[in-house]
């Protein structure tokens, strides 16, 4: 297998991130999922969400007007997480599920099934958003991507990296889809704009404080991705090594490339032949740091960066929170300023 073969450019063909995702724009209607044939709620909503980043958007709209309770416990791998029986029934007890999809919960579905002709609301955040596949690049490694390969420079085979090793109806099984995209601001926007409008249907008494709850943070996050359009618009190189393939729609937003060590599961473990790729491309290229990633072992990093003399930094994928990260009272935008900070130092050493 050539390097090439595990590298998920910027750009992923034809499949772009949606019409108005490259400026942050809004999309021209947003999603409601299922919430259209479904009356409105009285009174405060219950409100359940799959992981931290729904958590954080939907109670930024919400503010103290509805109950919000995120399901996958903080300092829990999302991939990893199955619901019990009761984490099913507190579901059926609440008025909306706001979830990410793109196969990112692998149980959604079989809610969304059984919530059908229901009361309960359910929100696909990603709803709308053209989804990347998780794909690997065929080309030779002829150019050894002399300081970082340009975003969309390749072409790919569109097949799923782990389609074959995934298991049907295990939460860390993507079906070959990258399902990340709140890791780029301009799509994060799109998805808090569909869980607005969602939530505003749902509970319209309330419609016109979600709208400007929703606008407030928005404008926050249209700052952020500002603040990443600066910082990597100049940097000495465009590629970088990470541990898990979770940041492909933030290297197309910004024109980079992301090397990954494994594929779209965290869990998945690189071969033998491929950590010899990926140190062979990391002395090659001068690279200077490996990106891990919290909730799951950093070993494959540390294992590469000694072989190279690198060193580790983390690259937050914000797939849930640490108890660090709450002692130091950091969100989704804290986080993903230090994010900033370290691809900005990576990709200038």
């Amino acid at each position: 297998m050539s390097l090439t073969a595990m590298l998920i450019a910027a750009g992923c063909g034809n499949n772009s991130a949606g019409n108005a995702a490259s400026n942050g724009s809004p999309a021209d209607t947003p999603s409601t999922a299922a919430a259209a044939t479904t009356a409105p709620v009285a009174g405060k909503l219950n409100i359940k969400v799959s992981f931290y980043p729904m958590y954080e958007f939907t109670k930024n709209i919400t503010g103290e007007l509805a109950d919000v309770e995120v399901l996958i416990p903080a300092g829990t791998e999302p991939h990893d997480w199955e619901p019990t029986a009761k984490d099913m029934a507190d579901i059926s007890d609440a008025d909306v599920l706001v979830y990410n999809g793109a196969r990112m919960e692998g149980w959604a579905q079989q809610v969304v099934d059984g919530a059908s002709g229901g009361k309960l609301i359910t929100v696909e955040a990603s709803k709308g958003l053209e989804i990347m596949e998780g794909t690997e690049e065929e080309e030779d490694h002829d150019h050894a991507h002399e300081g970082g390969a340009a975003a969309g420079e390749a072409e790919h085979d569109h097949e799923a990296e782990h389609g074959e090793e995934g298991h049907a109806g295990e939460g860390h099984d993507h079906g070959g889809l990258d399902p990340h995209v709140w890791l780029a601001p301009a799509l994060a926007i799109q998805e808090v704009r569909t869980i607005e409008a969602a939530l505003s249907a749902a509970s319209p008494g309330n419609a016109a404080a979600f709208k400007a709850n929703s606008e407030a943070y928005i404008a926050k996050l249209q700052q952020l991705d500002q603040e990443f359009k600066d910082a990597l618009k100049d940097t000495k190189r465009k590629d970088f090594i990470t541990q898990h393939a979770a940041f492909g729609y933030l290297a197309r937003e910004y024109s980079l490339t992301q090397v990954p060590i494994a594929g779209l599961s965290p869990e998945q473990e690189p071969s033998a032949a491929q950590m010899a790729e990926i140190v062979e491309f990391a002395k090659a290229n001068n690279v200077k740091t490996i990106f891990f990633e919290t909730l799951v072992s950093s070993s494959v990093a540390d294992t590469i960066a000694q072989e190279i003399g690198a060193k580790t930094a983390v690259l937050n994928p914000i797939e849930g929170l640490t108890d660090e990260d709450t002692k130091n009272n950091l969100d989704y935008l804290g986080i993903m300023r230090q994010n900033l900070e370290a691809l900005t130092a990576a990709l200038n050493e």
